[in-house]
């Protein structure tokens, strides 16, 4: 099947035109995307611009192209940037893969010369039409407000960039025995101490598999964390129970520079290995829910609620910046529910 394809636009909106000849097979081919029509003025067929009808009809993705010249050396400048406002190299890459997906939509204009209704068309245009998340989509309007406070002379006005309305989504909590079937399942030691440590430390994965032997401060009974999410250090108590189990494991492995290492001494455990020995905890627990690591840390914050901790304590042992993060707790703790009575028992 011979075909031409190239990105057009109609009426206004960004689509694909398909042009070939007078062929039943193919015009049933074409007919089986969602969303394609057919234009009798300009004799093509048009469909929506997305990332799959691209690579379907041999066109290179957003994420396969170059901004133009001009683009590329506004993002050299704003690497540039992010590396001199100290971005950790992960959250420079995000930034910078959403800018140059942005600049790639629209690479037959100048950065200087995009507005604010051109982000309204990318949003519709691209995250829409691919069905990228809420999330993903705010994560580019971060990243597109940071770029243009590097371009000089723009008709952009960064302050009037609308985020999407974020969903309010209730984190997933364990109940504390099924948080007891996990960490107890595993009969090595170290993988023992792992799980145990980031539910009773409120951890997150990178926090935990980061952690040097300096961090346990065994006389005070606390955990440094050091330089964790958004380059904040903050400590955590040590339980005493939990203190042992590391004196255990100490002896068993006695490591040398990170307290969790791989098969390699002095190389940190991976995250992949992490991962593994969860999943295998949750099937020793005969736990069946789709269970992420991350449930134990909102386990760790929700019981801790549910136990009488001050709201503003969880916050500081979370290492929030906001206490509007640490709230959304509230509305999982069932301490209060549980003393409301339902009316269907007074029937």
């Amino acid at each position: 099947m011979k075909w031409n394809a190239k990105i057009v636009k109609y009426k206004g909106e960004v689509r694909i035109g398909v042009w070939f000849g007078k062929d039943d097979a193919l015009i049933a081919w074409i007919k089986s995307f969602p969303g394609v029509r057919w234009s009798q003025s300009n004799g093509y067929w048009h469909l929506p611009d997305t990332e799959n009808n691209r690579k379907q009809l041999g066109l290179r993705t957003l994420t396969e192209l170059s901004p133009n010249a001009e683009g590329l050396r506004s993002l050299e400048n704003f690497k540039r940037w992010l590396r001199s406002k100290r971005y950790s190299e992960s959250t420079l890459t995000v930034y910078m893969d959403a800018a140059k997906s942005f600049l790639v939509f629209f690479n037959q204009k100048s950065p200087s010369d995009i507005t604010n209704d051109d982000v309204i068309l990318y949003n519709n245009e691209y995250i829409l039409k691919n069905n990228l998340s809420a999330s993903y989509q705010n994560q580019v309007v971060s990243a597109i407000k940071l770029f243009f406070t590097t371009v000089q002379n723009k008709k952009i006005e960064i302050e009037s960039i609308h985020r999407p309305k974020r969903a309010r989504v209730l984190p997933n909590v364990l109940s504390k025995e099924e948080v007891k079937q996990i960490l107890e399942a595993h009969g090595n030691i170290k993988h023992r101490a792992m799980l145990c440590l980031i539910y009773s430390c409120g951890l997150r994965r990178k926090e935990l598999l980061t952690l040097k032997l300096s961090d346990i401060d065994s006389k005070r009974n606390i955990v440094k964390i050091i330089q964790a999410k958004g380059k904040k250090d903050r400590i955590a108590p040590l339980s005493p129970r939990v203190l042992e189990l590391l004196r255990d494991y100490y002896k068993c492995y006695k490591p040398k520079i990170w307290l969790f290492e791989g098969q390699v001494k002095g190389e940190p455990y991976s995250e992949q290995s992490l991962q593994s020995i969860f999943k295998q905890a949750l099937e020793k627990a005969n736990i069946s829910k789709p269970v992420t690591l991350h449930w134990l840390r909102h386990s760790y914050a929700t019981h801790l609620l549910e136990s009488g901790t001050d709201l503003r304590y969880i916050q500081e042992l979370l290492g929030h910046s906001r206490s509007k993060t640490t709230e959304i707790y509230t509305h999982v703790s069932t301490k209060s529910l549980q003393q409301i009575k339902s009316p269907y028992d007074n029937l």
